[in-house]
Formats: C-alpha cells, structure tokens, sequence
C-alpha cells in the first residue's frame, strides 16, 4: 500500500508566506494579479427588475461569460424557482447581452411547472447598470406558456466597505 510522508523539517520563515501562496494559487483558491478582471460587468450585483413577481435580484457576472442570479424563493406565491444560471457576452463591445434559466415548481403540488429563460441587455457604467429583460415561459415540450413580460432593470455593484 502507497502512503504519503511529510518531512517534519521546518521550512525556513522566509520561505512559508511564498510556499502558502503557491499552494493556494495551485488550488484555485486565490486568482493570480494577471488574472484581473478586465470587463466591467464582472462582479456582484443588486438588481432591481420592477416588473418581475419580486423585484429584487442578485446577479453574479463571472469572466468566463457565465452568470447567476437568486432572489427569495418566497417571493412568488404561486410557484418556487430554482436560481437562474446563463451565460452573457459583449454585443458590439458595448452592450452586455444574455440570457439565464430558471426552473420553477408548483408550491402546492411540488411538480414542474415552467422553465422560465429571462433575456437582457444591460449598459455598465462603473458601478452602476441600466438596461431591460424580458421574460418567457415554457412547459415540458418547449411551448411558450407565458410572455413575453418586459422589465427595465437597474443595478449597483456589490463593492468593499
């Protein structure tokens, strides 16, 4: 049988901040400087959507063009819906264009109900963001149950006291 044996030797002080460093960079636990971000819509979000059953989002803009989006579950009588998670890109190098999907289940029968697909197109401008949405419903066969339901959005960075 393979084992492991770690050296009870110390490392030398100097060299334990490096060591650790390289450790968790080699996890994926922290990003290298080169690695910044460099497109202003990454980051975190509090979004304001005024027409959707709770107007109130988080929307989370990874560099690798995927996204997420959570509001409280409770904030729909009728059904619960699973986070949205979607993918965006630059349209024209201006504009942020995307779209996530979001299941949702009956609250009384605890059966699928729709899978909802929220597209948009947002301006950044630091940390504010302006732009629309609209949302559709579909049911298990892919027929649009519902929409399309239009909304402006507006939002501000999530950012360091």
């Amino acid at each position: 049988m393979f084992a492991l044996q770690f050296s009870a030797m110390p490392l030398p002080r100097k060299l334990a901040a490096p060591a650790f460093a390289a450790l968790l960079s080699a996890a994926g636990l922290v990003a290298p400087a080169a690695a910044a971000n460099t497109d202003g819509i990454v980051g975190t979000w509090i979004v304001k959507a005024p027409d959707a059953p709770f107007q109130y989002h988080m929307f989370v803009f990874n560099a690798d063009g995927t996204m997420q989006q959570a509001n409280p579950d409770a904030g729909d009588e009728n059904t619960s819906d699973s986070d949205g998670k979607g993918v965006w890109v630059r349209k024209d190098g201006k504009k942020v264009i995307g779209k996530f999907v979001e299941i949702t289940a009956d609250r009384t029968t605890h059966k699928f109900a729709t899978r909802g697909e929220i597209s948009y197109e947002i301006d950044v401008a630091g940390d504010k963001l302006t732009g629309t949405a609209s949302a559709k419903f579909y049911d298990e066969n892919d027929k649009v149950l519902r929409g399309p339901f239009p909304t402006a959005l507006e939002g501000r960075r999530v950012t360091l006291p």
